[in-house]
């Protein structure tokens, strides 16, 4: 890499390279590698399923993994700002903005659950081993065999924790208990970033890297317990005639876009604290690497697990193999009970899966507010406010956005965000257009020599045809077919909501989604100028300061906004 460091004069950086490594890890690597991708696997052809996985890391999650690190490091601005390097295509930063501003609304709600059975999970015996709670009904029974009745884990989850109501419309009382526990995670989240990446970094040491203890000790529990290889064969057994079936390559796909983070502007707001010079190709494969390694061997704590209990009960594992919140809520919670010292692996469990969220909540505020900042006019009111008084004010609005999620209808109001706000909808629409305007409108071959500016030497031609053909494809391929292929949500399999509740539910999508439309739209109504002037003055870049160190003299530009900077569209 070049001798030289340039920076953007004012802006944080990392402390090391391995605090934004440790981030990048904390923050993509989260409950979807737990939770979704081994369930994923089994129901898709078992170890066959890798294969799909992998050519769609290649050929999907590395290359817009890439694309949006690099640009916040060469840009040196956070998730809208970065969008500067085609300013008619702004929409994409404001879109990323609204997308993760929902993700950090309603991803907290997880892990105030988890906090909650955290803390019944000190107790002997467990208060979801047994049927004699005050929360308990007279359908309860530990005798699993018999359909009708229901049991104890599954009314602690339903009476106990959630409350739950009949319905969207029915919103009832709201929650004491788990209004503490949401409180608690929202200033636990405030003090992991309220001082900006130096307090960030050191934090993520922690969030990233406990989870993978855990995850040990669990695994060697794991394999220890009697029908543990019956549950790993299930998780691998391979199933080649899958690969035929369409929907294995959607889900491949689509997984890659969820557990990677891609298109909600945090990467780039992490990348914008690197250092010029630092080598992100190679970063972006190894976090790839740990990303993707970290589902595989998660499959194997899971279905260990999962095989244990249906060796127990005496029943198939396809009986109790769950995928999301059933399965760290209600599966996993119901093996537990059958264990030796039950509460030790249930407190184990649940603190994994508090810091295993924890970092990817804090990093994905972390880079709503990086955006928010860089938002701001330089001279401005706003950007004279302390940035822990922004932090305070985005995470107080979260969380009373988030009360409506902790009344008896809350469940309902969580599922609607869950299934629209950050859906493969509106991930794969906003990868396909970062693609798109950086290959097409900034230009595949310019993109690559910033990138050769920055670490000294230029990607693999591959990434280039990722941007320019393979990745856009695919992309528009998923979306496509999830868009033929809708189908209302229905909450357990039971509850069909309103039309009013699924009004809200494409609102929430299309709130993100136009967002690239309307801007680009607004920006050429507003703009002097025929057609072809609009958009040779809407796209060409605004650069930085930093920017001037290495540009070609020729190089026609504007210039971001600052005392000694003009703003005009002007040659250097």
């Amino acid at each position: 890499p070049p001798a030289t460091v340039l920076g953007h004069a004012g802006r944080q950086t990392w402390s090391s390279q391995m605090d934004f490594i440790m981030s990048c890890v904390g923050f993509a690597v989260g409950l979807g590698n737990v939770w979704r991708f081994p369930y994923l696997c089994y129901k898709n052809g078992g170890g066959v399923f890798l294969l799909p996985y992998a050519l769609m890391v290649f050929i999907g999650g590395i290359p817009v993994f890439f694309l949006e690190i690099a640009l916040g490091q060469f840009m040196k601005q956070g998730g809208v700002s970065a969008w500067n390097i085609a300013p008619l295509f702004k929409g994409l930063g404001l879109a990323s903005m609204v997308i993760v501003f929902f993700c950090n609304t309603y991803y907290i709600l997880i892990l105030a659950w988890g906090l909650y059975f955290l803390v019944h999970s000190f107790t002997y015996p467990l208060p979801w081993a047994s049927c004699s709670q005050e929360w308990n009904t007279p359908n309860c029974t530990l005798d699993f065999s018999r359909s009708c009745m229901r049991s104890p884990i599954m009314e602690f989850w339903e009476r106990k924790v959630l409350r739950l109501s009949g319905g969207l419309d029915e919103v009832g009382d709201i929650n004491n208990s788990m209004v503490l526990c949401l409180l608690a995670t929202w200033v636990i989240v405030y003090f992991c970033i309220w001082k900006g990446v130096k307090s960030t970094g050191k934090v993520v040491y922690f969030t990233a890297l406990f989870p993978y203890l855990v995850l040990v000790v669990l695994f060697v529990h794991g394999i220890s317990l009697p029908g543990a290889v019956s549950g790993i064969v299930y998780y691998l057994n391979p199933d080649w005639s899958k690969l035929r079936d369409a929907q294995v390559w959607i889900d491949a796909a689509t997984q890659i876009f969820y557990s990677y983070a891609i298109g909600l502007g945090a990467l780039t707001a992490l990348g914008s604290y690197n250092r010029f010079n630092n080598n992100c190709y190679q970063d972006a494969f190894v976090l790839a690497l740990i990303n993707s390694g970290t589902s595989f061997f998660a499959g194997f704590v899971v279905f260990s697990v999962l095989g244990f209990m249906a060796a127990e009960q005496g029943v198939d594992i396809s009986k109790v193999a769950e995928s999301g919140p059933g399965l760290v809520f209600i599966a996993y919670p119901k093996a537990v009970t059958l264990m030796p010292l039950a509460p030790l692996w249930a407190v184990l469990f649940f603190c994994m899966l508090l810091v295993l969220g924890l970092d990817s909540q804090f990093v994905g505020v972390e880079g709503f507010i990086t955006g928010l900042l860089d938002m701001l006019p330089p001279k401005s009111y706003f950007s004279s406010v302390r940035r822990e008084v922004v932090v305070a004010i985005c995470c107080i609005t979260c969380f009373f956005i988030d009360l409506s999620m902790v009344t008896e209808g809350g469940m309902y109001v969580f599922q609607l965000f869950d299934y629209y706000s950050a859906s493969g909808i509106t991930l794969l629409w906003q990868a396909f257009w970062e693609c798109v305007v950086v290959a097409w409108v900034y230009g595949a071959d310019r993109f690559m020599d910033d990138v050769a500016r920055m670490i000294g030497y230029r990607p693999l031609p591959y990434m280039k045809w990722c941007w320019s053909y393979i990745t856009p494809l695919v992309c528009m391929g998923v979306f496509l077919f999830h868009v033929v292929n809708y189908k209302p949500l229905v909450y357990n399999g039971v509850y069909v909501y309103p039309w009013w509740g699924e009004t809200l539910g494409w609102a929430l999508a299309l709130s993100s989604m136009l967002c690239i439309p309307l801007t680009v739209l607004y920006k050429l109504l507003h703009c002097k100028g025929s057609l072809t002037e609009r958009w040779r003055y809407l796209t060409t870049p605004v650069w930085g300061r930093h920017h001037l160190e290495f540009l070609p003299p020729e190089t026609e530009v504007k210039l971001l906004p600052s005392s000694d900077l003009s703003k005009k569209h002007t040659p250097i």
